[in-house]
């Protein structure tokens, strides 16, 4: 029996007599002989007896269906009659054939978005046939009267999607706690000789990031037959050496508002217990060196970088942030992961609550308060004021500087169109410049000062100050026209007011 056994098996053996479950297939089966053959117990007799018969399982309500050579996938096991189908999975040879057995103990997660209602067939493992890659496995059942007309009442989500639904459920072979949905490889499921939409993958925005595949129950109701017509599923997957067992439930399908609904109804934590749990925070601990005298929580979702409407948090986080409760739900109505935005840790639908003393503070502060405080008291107050007191102290802490403005021309009567003519000699305002050029700066007729900023203390030297000399004037006549600025004034001169 234990040669027999999977890596899965080996490692499950050893680990429930206490052994280590690390290294190569080789190694386990080695360490598992020896465990037999140098401490047989009854104990180690039942995990292997239980290994043994989940492996190679005796009874079975699945009807396997073995593809035909050079028949297509599509109508694989659908073109016999089922006569003929369970007469080929049942005897081989005259010989009795073993069929899959329901998985033992195998429990699928409970959904928050899904009630289930009536079990139509349990958790039931997958069993390949062969040893090609591609397998299929066929289920047949049947929906009571009662069950089709629940289905047939039931109100519509949106169009063509009701409220009661017929889902199929994949998840690993586990007998050990609760199973998520998890899709086999290659998987693709058909219902009645139609196939039905299984979800595909999300796309990764993140480099050497695979695409996830969103796991969830599939949805088979549009394609059943609502009457007493046996209906017949037919499951493609790829065979890679995990186990899948497959269930079929009738349910009851939830809306984001609906869990809302309940939230509001059963999972609201009073104010008092709010405070109650801050003052249990802000507690003086002796043994602490660190003396916490308030906590910050911002009233800004962490989700979509609003305001708060409905402040919810899990119970078992140890921070005070809350979290938009309806944009939470929405968010795992279209891709559940039920993780906490803050923490990242598990949030789980029975554990979410309703923060009370955020909630009268949400109503009770206006839209630009976007943080508040919790003081030792169990108080609050909004951290407004204090922003805005730092905003006024950085205000007055900046000088302040006079603006000079060089481009308007009527702020003391000067325009710096007339300062190309003092290089010229030509105007008043000409020996002003040449003055301010020769002995430092001038003075306009408007009270501004002429400065030359091209001219440094070695060009003074040479012109040794002279700036009236009529050799000067001759050879600045007979130089070229001055460079025009950008707003039609002299390059070289600038008017400081």
């Amino acid at each position: 029996m234990v040669k027999s056994f999977r890596v899965s098996d080996l490692q499950t053996l050893l680990a429930s007599m206490g052994r280590s479950k690390s290294g190569l297939k080789q190694d386990l089966v080695g360490r598992a002989l020896r465990l037999v053959q140098t401490e047989y117990s009854p104990e180690l007799l039942k995990n292997v007896r239980q290994l043994y018969e989940s492996r190679f399982p005796k009874t079975s309500g699945w009807l396997a269906a073995r593809r035909p050579e050079g028949v297509p996938v599509a109508y694989s096991s659908l073109n016999s009659s089922p006569n003929a189908t369970s007469q080929g999975a049942d005897y081989l040879n005259g010989i009795s054939k073993p069929i899959p057995a329901p998985a033992a103990e195998v429990k699928l997660v409970p959904l928050p978005f899904y009630q289930t209602l009536e079990t139509l067939l349990p958790p039931t493992e997958l069993i390949a046939q062969n040893n090609e890659k591609l397998q299929d496995s066929q289920c047949i059942f049947e929906l009571t009267p009662n069950q089709a007309d629940q289905i047939r009442n039931a109100s519509e989500l949106r169009p063509g999607i009701r409220s009661i639904q017929v889902v199929l459920r994949i998840c690993y072979t586990d007998s050990i706690g609760v199973q998520e949905d998890q899709y086999p490889p290659n998987i693709a499921v058909k219902v009645n000789q139609s196939y039905c939409h299984v979800p595909g993958y999300y796309p990764s925005n993140k480099p050497g990031v695979e695409p996830r595949r969103p796991c969830r129950p599939v949805n088979i109701t549009p394609w059943l037959h609502l009457s007493n017509v046996t209906n017949r599923v037919t499951i493609t997957w790829g065979n890679f050496g995990k186990r899948y067992s497959v269930a079929v439930y009738l349910v009851r399908v939830f809306t984001a508002a609906d869990l809302f609904s309940q939230l509001k109804l059963c999972s609201v934590e009073s104010a008092e217990r709010c405070r109650e749990r801050i003052q249990d925070k802000l507690r003086f601990d002796p043994e602490s060196e660190i003396a916490t005298t308030g906590l910050r929580v911002s009233l800004i979702c962490p989700l979509v970088k609003m305001r708060l409407g409905v402040p919810c948090r899990v119970l078992t986080c140890a921070h005070l942030q809350c979290f938009d409760a309806v944009f939470f739900l929405q968010m795992n109505e279209k891709k559940p992961t039920w993780t906490c935005p803050v923490c990242d840790k598990p949030a789980p639908f029975e554990l979410l609550t309703i923060d009370g003393l955020l909630s009268e503070i949400l109503s009770e502060t206006s839209e630009d308060i976007e943080e508040i405080e919790y003081l030792t008291d169990g108080s609050w107050r909004p951290i407004r004021d204090e922003k805005e007191r730092d905003r006024e102290r950085e205000r007055s802490n900046t000088p302040e500087y006079p603006v000079v403005d060089i481009c308007i021309p009527e702020a003391n009567g000067h325009s710096p169109a007339h300062s190309s003519t003092s290089l010229t000699g030509k105007s008043g305002s000409g020996s002003v410049g040449m003055g301010g050029v020769a002995g430092g700066p001038g003075v306009a007729p408007g009270g501004g000062a002429v400065v030359d900023l091209t001219l440094d203390s070695s060009s003074e030297e040479e012109g040794g100050g002279a700036g009236g000399d009529s050799e000067d004037t001759e050879d600045s006549a007979d130089s070229p026209a001055p460079k025009r600025g950008r707003y039609n004034y002299d390059k070289d001169l600038v008017t400081a007011y």
